[in-house]
């Protein structure tokens, strides 16, 4: 009743109107043979199925061909070596605005008038814009981080608590993978409004490393050890490396139980762990045994006072 409604012709006078069309429906059906009204239903029910039939056909080609778009774009990214930050952006941008498209098309093809969609769209254009506030903030916020870059994809970082690899930037979210495997989901707005840390925005880093000795040591038998233990392992680097430094020892502070001592040594970003794990290792293992100079523990003397 509701289909017919819509489709039976009405009068001129009163053809928008639905009031009008439902009392020419009625006027219709009181004067029109069954049989007649039985074949008028049918050749309605026909028309809105292959209508149904041709939507259907647009989605399923529609799916095909974007699809078929979205592995082309990624193609041509891999070939023409395009940042993946800037890809995955790019990718999903096409994708989802295709698949905008693609459902315009399917319901113009069932017969609803998408200009009057359209209008509805707009009208209701303030009441959307607000309650997808957030998802418009984070677009914002992913087209700020395509723009300044303050990281890529590769890069590892630490941003709102937490630390993980990059490995996709879309245009709503960030993606990070912890180094125990968790996939972190961070929207793109409240990342690109906080602060971040890109530990491997540089090719080369800094290790710094405390070491407390007891009272007593030599300062430049500890000195002269450190750095020894350091120029031992290929890892550090020195001057010769362009943007490196020479490695550097100093008595830095002296505590309460202990004197400490600061090292300072460059590596490559990739090197960075495994570099200073090395290096903790061999002090524990060399500082006590090879240079007779002892650990800390916390101590507190007692004087007993006879009244």
């Amino acid at each position: 009743m509701h289909y017919l409604l819509q489709t039976i012709p009405v009068p001129e006078v009163s053809a928008d109107t639905l009031e009008a069309k439902k009392a020419y429906l009625e006027e219709m059906l009181r004067n029109t043979p069954p049989q007649d009204l039985l074949a008028l239903l049918g050749q309605q029910a026909l028309q809105f199925g292959l209508k149904v039939l041709g939507a259907l056909a647009i989605y399923v080609v529609g799916g095909w061909i974007i699809s078929l778009i979205r592995k082309a774009v990624k193609k041509s990214f891999i070939r023409k070596k395009t940042e993946a930050t800037v890809a995955t952006f790019t990718e999903s941008l096409i994708t989802i605005g295709l698949w905008v498209l693609l459902i315009i098309a399917v319901v113009g093809a069932l017969g609803i008038n998408t200009t009057s969609l359209a209008a509805l769209l707009a009208a209701g254009g303030m009441a959307i814009g607000m309650a997808l506030s957030g998802t418009v903030q984070n677009f914002s916020g992913g087209i700020m981080l395509l723009v300044f870059r303050p990281f890529k994809v590769g890069d590892f970082i630490e941003a709102q608590g937490f630390a993980g690899k990059v490995t996709e930037v879309n245009i709503v979210s960030t993606k990070l993978l912890t180094t125990d495997n968790r996939l972190i989901i961070i929207p793109n707005g409240t990342l690109s409004n906080g602060n971040i840390n890109n530990i491997t925005g540089k090719d080369l880093r800094r290790v710094d490393i405390t070491v407390n000795v007891a009272y007593g040591a030599d300062a430049d038998v500890v000195k002269n050890a450190l750095l020894s233990m350091v120029k031992a392992n290929p890892l550090f680097l020195d001057s010769t490396t362009n943007g490196a430094a020479d490695p550097f020892c100093a008595l830095m502070d002296l505590g309460e139980s202990s004197v400490n001592f600061v090292v300072r040594a460059w590596v490559n970003g990739a090197d960075y762990w495994t570099a200073r794990f090395q290096l903790q290792e061999t002090i524990y293992k060399e500082l006590p045994a090879k240079y007779g100079v002892g650990f800390p523990f916390p101590q507190l003397d007692i004087h007993l006072k006879q009244s």
